[in-house]
């Protein structure tokens, strides 16, 4: 009796292991495959401590959130004095938005470009500087590095849900209807990548 039960156990395990692996990779369809990766790839914050994200040749639009095309999303922001700023009063002008974090080291190495940028072109460009870790000491991170473009706070984390940021630093270029040009995953850091994204 022992034995028959081993037998139709062993059975019952074979057939298990072959409906499991009875489809082959090959009968999954691209767009299954496709949106398969996207789910796994999006379901959480992505922390990016280094820059090679910058670097990856996944277009900004395969990413959650507006996209260039979309009417920017309009908000309202403390400054590091406490004074409100909205996107709309800018409407007229172009306007970067950049999502940063002080903890993140691609946004360190891209905010000294970020100011000379600043600098050279205010007259014709904001730079909205949103940061999503506003708990920490911004103010001080300002003063360490020398910056002067506006820094708002994101302090209830509702901008950053809202514009959907998986990853900082991500920065969107709007123009002057309200509507955004360029999404950029990742650091900018040389002063033509900027310059780039306002032609």
């Amino acid at each position: 009796m022992k034995s028959f039960f081993g037998v139709l156990l062993i059975a019952l395990l074979v057939y298990t292991f072959y409906v499991e692996n009875k489809s082959s990779p090959n009968d999954i369809s691209e767009d299954q495959f496709e949106q398969a990766s996207v789910n796994q790839s999006f379901d959480q914050l992505i922390d990016v401590e280094e820059s090679e994200a910058a670097d990856s040749s996944e277009p900004a639009e395969h990413f959650p959130g507006p996209n260039a095309g979309d009417k920017a999303i309009d908000f309202k922001l403390k400054n590091l004095s406490g004074e409100e700023v909205t996107l709309s009063q800018f409407k007229g002008k172009k306007v970067i938005i950049n999502f940063w974090a002080t903890w993140c080291p691609p946004c360190k190495e891209e905010m000294p470009v970020m100011e000379d940028f600043y600098q050279k072109n205010r007259d014709e460009i904001e730079i909205l500087a949103i940061n999503i870790d506003p708990q920490y000491n911004v103010k001080e991170y300002q003063k360490s590095l020398g910056l002067s473009f506006p820094i708002l706070l994101d302090e209830d984390d509702k901008i950053n849900k809202a514009y959907d940021i998986l990853t900082v630093p991500t920065t969107y270029v709007i123009n002057e209807q309200g509507n955004i040009t360029h999404k950029q995953i990742g650091a900018i850091t040389s002063l033509e990548a900027f310059k780039a994204l306002i032609k």
